[in-house]
C-alpha cells in the first residue's frame, strides 16, 4: 500500500434485495442474520461492508458462489446502487453523483474485465480494444496509436487483425485485459477474469497479470472463488460470506490467524510453508548473528536453510532494512506442521 489516502472506502454498506429494501433495513432489528433476513422476503448481497482499497494495492475479494463479491465490487462502481452506508471514491461519495458524472468516473477513472470476454465478434483484435476509446470520441489515429500499445503490453503483438473465432482462450482474455487498459483507469475491477480458462492457461494469464501490475501499479480489485489464486495475486485478501466479510488481512496473516472457523476451512488444505514469508515472522525483540535473509523469502524457500542452520534465530532483513530475527522453531514449526 502506497498511500494514506483511500482510493475506496467503504462504510457500514448494505445491498438489501426485494421489494423495498430500505424501509425494511431502517426497521430491522439489530443481529439479524442472512438466512433471518431471507425468511423476511429479502436477500442482503452485502451486509454491514466497511473496508478500504489503497492506491497500488490489488485486494482480492473472494468467497463461494453467493457470497456477495461481485455485488460488493458493483457497488464500488455504482452498477448497484446501494441500500445503506457509504461509498467513496478518490474522496468523493459516489452515491452523490448525477448519473453524467457518475458516467464520466467509470469511463476515465475504470477499467472492468469480466469472466466473459464479451468481445466483438465481427471486430478484429485491435479493433475491439480500441472500441471504449471510440466510445470517448477519440479520433482513429489517436485510438489506434493506443490499441497498438496495449496490445504490445499483453503479448499479442501480431495479431492486430486477427478476430476472436481466431484466437485461443487466453488470447481472448488478453484481448479482454488490453481493451480494459486501453482507456488508462486508475481502478481496475476484474470479476473471475481467469475462471474459464483450463488450468495451464489460466496459471499463464496470472503470471502475465503479475507482471502487467508490477510495471503499471494500478489499484485493484481482483474477485474469485479460488484461494490459491488469492493467495499468489494478493496484496490483501476480503473472505466473504452470505454478504459479509468474514476476514480482511495479508494472506500470511490469513492463513496463521484465521479469524473465523469459515475462513480456517478455506486455509486448512494450503500449504502455510509457501505462504508465509519471512517478514511476518521476523521479531525486533529477537537478536542474532551472521547472514541475513530476505524478508520476501518464503519459509518453502528457506527450507534447506533451515534445516542445516545452526542458529536459533535468523537475521530478517528487506530492502536494506533489518526487520529483527526470525526464530527457527517458529518457522520449523510452520515447515514440518507444529507439534
Amino acid at each position: 500500500m502506497t498511500s494514506e489516502t483511500p482510493v475506496i472506502s467503504c462504510t457500514n454498506v448494505w445491498k438489501v434485495f426485494g421489494a423495498n429494501p430500505k424501509a425494511y433495513l431502517k426497521a430491522m432489528p439489530e443481529g439479524r442474520s442472512f438466512d433471518d433476513i431471507r425468511k423476511d422476503g429479502y436477500i442482503a448481497g452485502v451486509r454491514d461492508v466497511s473496508l478500504e482499497v489503497h492506491k497500488g494495492e490489488m485486494l482480492v475479494i473472494m468467497g463461494l458462489s453467493g457470497s456477495g463479491k461481485s455485488t460488493l465490487v458493483r457497488c464500488f462502481s455504482r452498477l448497484h446502487d446501494i441500500t445503506a452506508g457509504v461509498i467513496k471514491v478518490e474522496g468523493t461519495d459516489i452515491g452523490g453523483l448525477s448519473e453524467r458524472d457518475l458516467i464520466e468516473l467509470r469511463r476515465n477513472k475504470m477499467g472492468m474485465v469480466f469472466q466473459s470476454f464479451g468481445l466483438l465478434p465481427h471486430r478484429s483484435v485491435l479493433d475491439n480494444i480500441a472500441f471504449p476509446l471510440e466510445m470517448r470520441g477519440q479520433d482513429r489515429h489517436t485510438r489506434r496509436k493506443r490499441a497498438l500499445e496495449v496490445i504490445k503490453l499483453v503479448g499479442l503483438d501480431g495479431r492486430e487483425d486477427y478476430f476472436p473465432r481466431e484466437l485461443s482462450g487466453g488470447q481472448q482474455q488478453r484481448v479482454g485485459i488490453a481493451r480494459s487498459l486501453a482507456i488508462e483507469p486508475d481502478i481496475w475491477f476484474l470479476d473471475e477474469p481467469f475462471s474459464a480458462l483450463d488450468p495451464l492457461i489460466r496459471r499463464e494469464m496470472q503470471d502475465e497479470f503479475l507482471r502487467l501490475q508490477g510495471m503499471l501499479g494500478k489499484t485493484i480489485v481482483f474477485i474469485t472463488h479460488d484461494f490459491d489464486e488469492a493467495l499468489r495475486l494478493a496484496d490483501r485478501i476480503a473472505i466473504m460470506k452470505d454478504g459479509a466479510v468474514e476476514q480482511i488481512d495479508t494472506p500470511d496473516q490469513i492463513v496463521l490467524h484465521p479469524a473465523t472457523e469459515y475462513v480456517r476451512k478455506f486455509t486448512e488444505e494450503i500449504d502455510k510453508a509457501r505462504v508465509v514469508h519471512a517478514r511476518v515472522l521476523a521479531d525486533r525483540d529477537v537478536q542474532a548473528e551472521g547472514e541475513a535473509v530476505d524478508g520476501a523469502a518464503s519459509v518453502h524457500d528457506l527450507a534447506r536453510l533451515l534445516i542445516t542452520d545452526p542458529r536459533e534465530a535468523i537475521p530478517v532483513t528487506e530492502n536494506g532494512v533489518s526487520l529483527g530475527a526470525m526464530p527457527k522453531a517458529a518457522a520449523m514449526d510452520i515447515l514440518l506442521g507444529q507439534r
